[in-house]
C-alpha cells in the first residue's frame, strides 16, 4: 500500500513481488495517509497464471461484498 497504490498499479507491484494473496483494508481516514485505524481486511489466493486483470476482478469482487456491509455496520452502532 501507500501512496501511487491504487487500481492496476498495485495488482502490478503485487504480481510482480511473486505474492500469494492480495486484498483488502478498509480503514478509517485520519490526516496520514492509509493511517487510519483498520476496520476490516479480507484477501484473496492469488493463482499462478494470475493477471493484472483477473486480480483486479477479484479485489473487486471482494470490495462490493464488504464495503457496503461494513459501511452499515458503522452506520449502524
Amino acid at each position: 500500500g501507500g501512496r501511487g497504490m491504487y487500481g492496476k498499479n498495485v495488482h502490478l507491484a503485487v504480481l510482480k513481488n511473486h505474492e500469494n494473496k492480495s486484498g483488502i483494508t478498509i480503514h478509517f481516514v485520519n490526516e496520514h495517509y492509509d493511517d487510519g485505524e483498520i476496520i476490516l481486511q479480507k484477501s484473496c489466493v492469488i493463482s499462478p497464471n494470475e493477471t493484472v486483470n483477473s486480480l483486479q476482478k477479484k479485489i473487486h469482487s471482494l470490495e462490493f461484498k464488504y464495503f457496503p456491509k461494513t459501511i452499515e455496520k458503522i452506520v449502524l452502532q
